[in-house]
């Protein structure tokens, strides 16, 4: 429970740098829809798994815990096991923090958290911004990986679904600095070229990092499906006894003047 609770505080903090890092950008709305789609979360998971586990982990999640998005413990063992033997080992990672730091200049942050931990109240969710962020990557010659990215600028981590997105660059134009008419300022004009193509189209590309997002945001809690059936059967329940409640009050009552 400690290190839980170190972790989720760890990811409060990166949280806040990555926040700080923002820049005004306006966060795109995640398709809630995903969440509730079997298909789109086991595809989430595929990409995770391939992308996003060779550097990061998700120390407090297992691999067996996926039967709740509706594969089996074969389908996981043939399809998913490759950083683990079993399939109820957590999901942690041989990269050396060392090398990470050295390479990364960070040491990847664990994401069995990292949807719940990124949400903004005047921006959004966590998933708002992961999938911005995943949909946000650009080339920047003048940075150490090449990469960029809009959502979070000058992020150590770079663009690792390139080869599905392709390359492209982002597009700034000059304005006139409002506290400074002498200085120009470079604006995003929310616009990007494309250098070349990736093996993806734009649409699919979207709708691989809603799935990847939706599972993460499944990991974060993976019991909220359950918990939201059972609160919608509790008030249900509720309304039931509520109406009896008062049909027994009135009938209790019905001969006292």
């Amino acid at each position: 429970m400690k290190k839980l609770i170190a972790l989720l505080l760890a990811a409060l903090g990166l949280a806040g740098a990555a926040q700080a890092n923002t820049g005004g950008i306006e966060w795109d709305k995640f398709p809630k829809e995903k969440m509730s789609d079997m298909a789109a979360l086991q595809n989430g998971a595929k990409l995770f798994v391939n992308y996003c586990l060779n550097c990061h982990s998700a120390a407090y999640m297992r691999y067996n815990r996926m039967r709740d998005i509706g594969l089996s413990e074969i389908e996981i063992k043939n399809n998913l096991l490759f950083a683990a033997d079993k399939v109820g080992e957590t999901m942690k990672v041989s990269l050396d923090p060392k090398d990470a730091k050295a390479w990364f200049g960070a040491n990847p942050p664990d994401l069995s958290v990292i949807a719940r931990s990124r949400a903004d109240g005047s921006k959004g969710s966590g998933a708002d911004y992961l999938y911005t962020y995943m949909r946000s990557f650009y080339r920047d010659e003048t940075k150490a990986t090449g990469w960029n990215n809009m959502a979070f600028p000058s992020v150590a981590m770079p663009h690792v679904l390139w080869e599905l997105q392709g390359q492209r660059v982002a597009k700034f134009e000059e304005m006139a600095d409002p506290h400074d008419h002498e200085k120009t300022t470079h604006v995003f004009t929310g616009k990007y070229e494309q250098l070349t193509p990736g093996k993806l189209t734009e649409r699919q590309y979207d709708d691989a990092v809603a799935d990847l997002v939706a599972y993460l945001q499944w990991m974060g809690e993976p019991a909220q499906g359950q918990r939201f059936q059972l609160g919608v059967i509790v008030l249900i329940f509720l309304s039931i006894l509520t109406v009896f409640a008062w049909r027994l009050n009135a009938s209790y009552w019905k001969d006292v003047k």
